[in-house]
Protein backbone atom coordinates (compact mmCIF):
# COMPACT_ATOMS: atom_id res chain seq x y z
CA UNK A 1 0.00 0.00 0.00
CA UNK A 2 1.37 3.32 -0.99
CA UNK A 3 1.58 5.99 2.00
CA UNK A 4 0.50 9.52 2.13
CA UNK A 5 3.85 11.09 2.21
CA UNK A 6 4.55 8.71 -0.96
CA UNK A 7 1.72 10.27 -2.23
CA UNK A 8 2.52 13.62 -1.46
CA UNK A 9 6.25 13.14 -2.83
CA UNK A 10 4.59 11.98 -6.14
CA UNK A 11 2.18 14.77 -6.47
CA UNK A 12 5.21 17.33 -6.33
CA UNK A 13 7.79 15.48 -8.60
CA UNK A 14 4.86 15.02 -11.00
CA UNK A 15 3.75 18.96 -10.95
CA UNK A 16 6.87 20.22 -11.18
CA UNK A 17 7.86 18.16 -14.01
CA UNK A 18 4.64 18.45 -16.16
CA UNK A 19 5.33 22.46 -15.25
CA UNK A 20 8.44 22.55 -16.39
CA UNK A 21 7.85 20.51 -19.70
CA UNK A 22 4.67 22.72 -20.45
CA UNK A 23 6.30 26.21 -19.84
CA UNK A 24 10.50 25.77 -21.41
CA UNK A 25 10.53 27.78 -24.62
CA UNK A 26 7.34 30.22 -23.87
CA UNK A 27 8.00 33.14 -25.12
CA UNK A 28 8.91 35.91 -22.64
CA UNK A 29 9.96 39.49 -22.04
CA UNK A 30 10.98 41.51 -18.85
CA UNK A 31 7.23 43.11 -18.78
CA UNK A 32 5.39 39.64 -19.15
CA UNK A 33 7.32 37.74 -16.80
CA UNK A 34 4.94 38.80 -13.49
CA UNK A 35 2.00 37.68 -15.96
CA UNK A 36 4.15 34.75 -16.76
CA UNK A 37 4.77 33.73 -12.97
CA UNK A 38 1.13 34.72 -12.24
CA UNK A 39 -0.67 32.14 -14.99
CA UNK A 40 1.82 29.23 -14.08
CA UNK A 41 1.04 29.97 -9.91
CA UNK A 42 -2.94 30.58 -11.03
CA UNK A 43 -2.86 27.16 -13.61
CA UNK A 44 -0.67 24.80 -10.85
CA UNK A 45 -3.14 25.91 -8.06
CA UNK A 46 -5.97 24.25 -9.89
CA UNK A 47 -4.65 20.68 -9.53
CA UNK A 48 -5.75 18.27 -6.91
CA UNK A 49 -3.13 17.97 -3.93
CA UNK A 50 -1.58 21.37 -4.81
CA UNK A 51 -1.63 23.51 -1.08
CA UNK A 52 0.83 26.54 -2.42
CA UNK A 53 2.45 27.06 -5.55
CA UNK A 54 5.10 30.18 -6.09
CA UNK A 55 6.83 31.19 -9.08
CA UNK A 56 9.90 33.40 -9.43
CA UNK A 57 11.28 33.55 -12.53
CA UNK A 58 15.34 35.23 -12.70
CA UNK A 59 15.00 38.18 -15.54
CA UNK A 60 18.49 38.48 -15.15
CA UNK A 61 18.53 35.43 -17.74
CA UNK A 62 16.25 37.29 -19.93
CA UNK A 63 18.35 38.68 -22.78
CA UNK A 64 15.40 39.75 -25.33
CA UNK A 65 16.32 39.29 -29.11
CA UNK A 66 15.53 41.60 -31.44
CA UNK A 67 11.66 41.07 -31.70
CA UNK A 68 11.51 42.13 -28.02
CA UNK A 69 11.65 38.90 -26.33
CA UNK A 70 13.21 35.43 -25.13
CA UNK A 71 12.32 31.93 -24.80
CA UNK A 72 11.50 30.94 -20.96
CA UNK A 73 14.50 28.63 -20.12
CA UNK A 74 14.70 25.76 -16.80
CA UNK A 75 17.25 28.12 -15.55
CA UNK A 76 15.00 31.18 -14.93
CA UNK A 77 12.40 28.88 -12.94
CA UNK A 78 13.09 29.16 -8.81
CA UNK A 79 9.73 27.25 -7.46
CA UNK A 80 8.40 26.26 -4.53
CA UNK A 81 5.77 24.16 -4.52
CA UNK A 82 3.55 22.18 -1.44
CA UNK A 83 1.22 19.64 -1.91
CA UNK A 84 -0.56 17.94 0.81
CA UNK A 85 -2.50 14.09 0.67
CA UNK A 86 -4.13 13.07 3.59
CA UNK A 87 -1.82 14.92 6.29
CA UNK A 88 1.37 14.91 5.08
CA UNK A 89 2.79 17.70 3.29
CA UNK A 90 5.62 17.62 0.79
CA UNK A 91 7.60 20.59 -0.16
CA UNK A 92 9.76 20.97 -3.36
CA UNK A 93 11.41 23.34 -5.23
CA UNK A 94 12.59 23.87 -8.85
CA UNK A 95 15.69 26.15 -9.14
CA UNK A 96 19.28 25.93 -11.22
CA UNK A 97 21.84 24.27 -9.01
CA UNK A 98 25.45 23.67 -10.77
CA UNK A 99 23.60 25.27 -14.24
CA UNK A 100 21.13 22.81 -13.91
CA UNK A 101 17.13 23.37 -13.41
CA UNK A 102 17.14 20.37 -10.39
CA UNK A 103 13.81 19.53 -8.44
CA UNK A 104 14.19 18.40 -5.10
CA UNK A 105 11.98 17.23 -2.23
CA UNK A 106 13.11 19.72 1.01
CA UNK A 107 10.87 18.19 3.52
CA UNK A 108 8.10 15.98 3.96
CA UNK A 109 6.20 15.36 7.03
CA UNK A 110 2.36 16.46 9.08
CA UNK A 111 3.64 19.74 10.40
CA UNK A 112 5.25 21.56 7.17
CA UNK A 113 5.03 25.33 7.58
CA UNK A 114 3.58 26.94 4.41
CA UNK A 115 6.05 29.53 4.47
CA UNK A 116 9.64 29.14 3.16
CA UNK A 117 10.99 31.10 5.67
CA UNK A 118 9.58 28.98 8.48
Amino acid sequence: MTSDRDKAVFEAGIKLGALYHQWVGTPISLKSAASVESAIEQAVILQPFVEKITVRLDRNLMTENKFGYCELSGLMFNIEIVTRVGFTYCRAYLAPKDGYPLMQIMECNETLSLSRNG
